[in-house]
């Protein structure tokens, strides 16, 4: 049986295919894909700029599924919906072993390292299947980017009371911001798009916004601060620029915390950095735990991913409409594909 795949074939190029419908294998379920959330990894694929990525590629890791075929011995059941963890780790290496599955060394991520879901049916290792747990389509899709924010505030350990610059209000920040809330943080949020501030500010809550275009950054921090500086500073924007430039903006004794990924070199001043004895880390992927956790906040009311889907388009439109999301004004906040 012949099904639908959409294929990067190089950067700026997507074509459909007919492949093979994969077949069952033992220790793996068939899913149908319901919906596939569009995010920066697979814009960047697109423009050529995603480290770790070679052509051609089927994208897509954010995925709503219906399980479609099973195995006799399957904990899942025909019809139910599922989402998935879509980094495939070896279970054996040191990063493994010391609980740290999202580093893998030989790390295999869905529509980077390997084929990801924008295909009718995708075949899935029991053991990166999420159950639902009663949550809808709109929600399950959310649950791997929201986890990505998930886990870079607990990499920063946010406490109570703090305050918390999150740079970059794309999806992935806006989804840090509402766990650095969760967490009790005093949110900022800085970008360059006004639109996109203005959804931090309307749809989460958060107090504090800055137009890093417009704005004086380092007097505006003072001022919210209380001249004290964000004692946690999360990029979410993988700009170098950005990146480079984050460290004026720490307090004293500060954790900068990387979520955002960027293909060249970090280049910082030792002594700024060395004198507020901060502490610099990365981000990577996410944990189970940190499923289990937006899992959990989204049935309890504290995350509501409705709120970040703004556009929604069909798989047979998508190889179409692809580019235009990436444009400024189409206002995306986070696009979903509909099978």
């Amino acid at each position: 049986m012949k099904m639908q795949a959409l294929i990067c074939n190089n950067p700026g190029i997507f074509s459909y295919q007919e492949v093979d419908k994969p077949g069952l294998i033992e220790g793996h379920t068939l899913l149908k894909i319901r919906q596939i959330g569009i995010c920066g990894t697979d814009y960047h694929a697109f423009d050529g700029t995603q480290p770790f990525f070679n052509y051609p590629r089927v994208l897509g890791h954010e995925i709503a599924a219906e399980v479609a075929e099973v195995n006799e011995d399957s904990r899942f059941i025909p019809g139910e919906l599922v989402t998935i963890s879509p980094y495939y780790f070896c279970g054996t290496c040191i990063a493994c072993r010391m609980g740290k599955t999202n580093c893998c060394t030989h790390m295999q991520v869905c529509g980077v390292h390997i084929d990801g879901a924008m295909q009718e049916y995708f075949l899935v290792p029991d053991n990166a299947i999420i159950k639902g747990d009663g949550l809808t389509a709109d929600e399950l899709v959310l649950v791997e980017p929201l986890a990505i924010g998930a886990h870079g505030v607990s990499r920063a350990a946010v406490h109570k009371g703090e305050f918390v610059l999150v740079i970059g209000a794309g999806p992935i920040g806006i989804g840090t911001m509402n766990f650095a809330k969760i967490a009790g943080a005093k949110v900022i949020a800085m970008d360059v798009n006004d639109q996109r501030l203005s959804f931090c500010a309307e749809k989460i809550g958060v107090p504090y916004t800055i137009n890093a275009l417009k704005e004086n950054v380092l007097q505006r921090l003072s001022e919210i601060t209380n001249g004290d500086m964000p004692t946690v500073v999360i990029d979410c924007t993988g700009n170098l620029k950005a990146i480079n430039s984050a460290v004026q903006y720490m307090a004293h004794g500060a954790r900068f915390v990387l979520i955002g990924l960027q293909r060249e070199e970090i280049m910082i001043s030792h002594p700024e950095f060395h004198k507020r004895e901060g502490t610099m880390m990365s981000s990577r992927n996410a944990l189970p735990k940190d499923f289990e956790f937006v899992i959990t906040c989204i049935k309890n009311g504290s995350v509501n991913p409705a709120d970040y889907i703004t556009h929604r388009i069909s798989f047979s439109a998508i190889k179409d409409e692809f580019s235009k999301l990436t444009e400024p004004e189409s206002e995306v906040i986070k696009a979903v594909i509909e099978f």
